[in-house]
C-alpha cells in the first residue's frame, strides 16, 4: 500500500505539571505532547450527540489528536488535560473566542491563556503524593492531584450515590475522598470515607480546597476582555461551546 500523500500538521504542547508527577517510565513524564490539528473527522466527534449526552464529548476528542499510542489518556491530570483542549482549540479554530458575558457579546484571546507557575521544589520527580496538614484539626494527610481515571471513579460513585438519594449533591465529599491517600498515616479506604464524611470540618475542607486550587498544575482560565464597561476579569467555562460556539446542538 502507497504512503498517503497528506500530512497531519502536529503542534507540541508544554504540560503545566512539566512531567513532575508522572513515573519516569510513563511518556507524559517527558512534561510534552504531540497533539494533531483538528479534521472533519473530529468535528465529527464534536457533534456525536450520544458522546455529548454521556458527557465524554471532550475526551473522546482529545484522545483522536493525541499522537502518540503509547499515552494512556487516563493518566492524564485534569491541568494537564485542560492545556491539552485550549492547545487543541486554538490549533482547531483560532484564538479568538466570541461568547456572551452578561448578555454582552465579547471576544477573549485564547493565546493569553498560560500555564499556572508552579513551585517545584513542592514536587518529587514522578510522584504524584503530597502532605497536608488540616489546621483546625491538625490531622496530617497525604493527597494527589486527580487524573481523568479518578474523574471517571469520581462521577460514577456519585451517579450511584444519587441513584440512592436523588437530592443529594455529594461532589465535594467524593473529590476529597479520591485525592485522599492516608490520614495520619493510615491508608485504608473505609477510615478515609468515614474521616472525610464524620470528621473533616468544613473549614479545614475549604483551606484543603484552597490549597488545591493555589498549587496544582493547571491553566490560568482567566482572561481580560473588553466590555462596554472597560476591561474585566473572566473565567472561561471548557465545554462544546468553547470548542464550537455555533455548533447546532
Amino acid at each position: 500500500m502507497s504512503e498517503s500523500k497528506f500530512k497531519f500538521p502536529t503542534e507540541i504542547v508544554e504540560l503545566p505539571s512539566k512531567g513532575l508527577l508522572y513515573p519516569e517510565e510513563n511518556p507524559l513524564s517527558s512534561g510534552k505532547v504531540e497533539i494533531k490539528y483538528m479534521t472533519a473527522r473530529e468535528e465529527d466527534i464534536l457533534t456525536n450527540t450520544s458522546y455529548i449526552s454521556n458527557g465524554t464529548v471532550l475526551d473522546k476528542l482529545l484522545q483522536s489528536l493525541i499522537v502518540s499510542k503509547d499515552i494512556n489518556y487516563n493518566d492524564l491530570v485534569i491541568g494537564d488535560k485542560n492545556s491539552l483542549l485550549i492547545s487543541s482549540r486554538i490549533l482547531g479554530y483560532g484564538s479568538d473566542y466570541d461568547f456572551t458575558y452578561q448578555g454582552e457579546a465579547v471576544t477573549a484571546d485564547l493565546s493569553k491563556m498560560d500555564n499556572k507557575k508552579i513551585d517545584e521544589d513542592l514536587f518529587k520527580k514522578g510522584k504524584n503524593e503530597f502532605p497536608f496538614t488540616f489546621p483546625t484539626t491538625g490531622t496530617v494527610i497525604t493527597y494527589k492531584y486527580l487524573n481523568h481515571g479518578d474523574e471517571i471513579a469520581v462521577n460514577k460513585e456519585i451517579k450511584g450515590l444519587q441513584k440512592l438519594n436523588p437530592e443529594s449533591n455529594p461532589l465535594i465529599s467524593t473529590r476529597i475522598k479520591q485525592m485522599i491517600l492516608s490520614v495520619d498515616g493510615d491508608e485504608d479506604r473505609g477510615k478515609i470515607r468515614e474521616f472525610v464524611d464524620n470528621y473533616l470540618l468544613a473549614k479545614d475542607s475549604r483551606v484543603f480546597r484552597n490549597h488545591i486550587r493555589e498549587t496544582q498544575p493547571d491553566v490560568n482560565l482567566n482572561v481580560i476582555i473588553d466590555t462596554s464597561n472597560g476591561e474585566e476579569n473572566v473565567d472561561i467555562p471548557i465545554g462544546i461551546t468553547f470548542f464550537w460556539p455555533d455548533a447546532n446542538l
